[in-house]
């Protein structure tokens, strides 16, 4: 039920016009106006609007516009969507516009959408948390404009030999392959995979190692949108097996069987 002096912040998915979930479809079916991540969302996605919807590329706006249109939209009483790319909990603005909007006694509903490190996931077919690799997926970003705690450094979270999935930074591969290296833990043979515009028709993915994953990624002409995944997992060897499926493992729904 779409309730009202309600606005809704909508996760778009990867970009497979598929891979939106049936809940935001059917808000972007009757919203009123749209407010929508022009330089990353797939433009297909739009064609679910109705007909007389008003869209607003939001790359073209600064925060306070995208707030008014936001607020005065459902003051009228009509259905106004944030549509995001990914999903909205990750690297958006959506903490910001929510406290605004509350405070102004708008209630706000945010609508998960598959982000992209799935998506990229889905495409190579990977498992990021592999039994005996490892069972930590890191998502990061770079440091450049947007500053990143000390604790959280490159370097530091590389200790942890984990799966890492890196954001909004392919821009900065070389950068990011020297902190990586700097942890100790990664080497050069470490396997990286490259996905750009993971699930769109256009996606190309680059697959190989710390040590040419840069050189790789300049001979394709990448520089941005793409996520960047490095660890173990994208080219497993020695992992174990699930312990629920073991036929010798008991748990809350199976016996184990001991008969062989």
């Amino acid at each position: 039920m779409i309730e009202a002096n309600t606005i809704y912040f909508v996760g778009s998915g990867p970009g497979d016009p598929e891979l939106i979930t049936i809940k935001a479809k059917k808000l972007i079916e009757n919203a009123d106006v749209i407010v929508y991540s022009g330089s990353l969302l797939n433009p297909k996605l739009l064609e679910y609007s109705n007909k007389d919807a008003i869209l607003h590329d939001a790359a073209l706006l600064d925060r306070n516009k995208i707030y008014e249109i936001l607020r005065d939209t459902t003051k009228q009483g009509k259905l106004a969507i944030r549509f995001h790319d990914g999903d909205p909990a990750l690297f958006s603005t959506i903490r910001e516009q929510i406290d605004k909007l509350s405070s102004d006694g708008i209630n706000c509903k945010v609508i998960p959408g598959i982000t992209a490190i799935l998506g990229a996931a889905s495409s190579l077919n990977l498992e990021l948390t592999l039994p005996g690799i490892t069972q930590t997926l890191i998502i990061t970003r770079a440091e450049l404009r947007t500053p990143v705690p000390e604790r959280e450094k490159i370097s530091n979270l590389a200790r942890h030999g984990a799966t890492m999935a890196f954001y909004l930074s392919i821009h900065l591969i070389r950068n990011i392959v020297d902190e990586l290296l700097k942890g100790g833990v990664y080497q050069n043979s470490t396997p990286v995979a490259v996905v750009y515009r993971a699930t769109w028709e256009d996606e190309k993915i680059i697959v190989g190692t710390l040590g040419n994953i840069a050189d790789k990624v300049k001979e394709a002409k990448i520089t941005k949108t793409a996520i960047i995944i490095v660890g173990d997992v994208i080219t497993p060897s020695n992992y174990e097996f699930s312990k629920v499926y073991d036929p010798q493992f008991t748990h809350g729904y199976r016996k184990a069987d001991n008969s062989k």
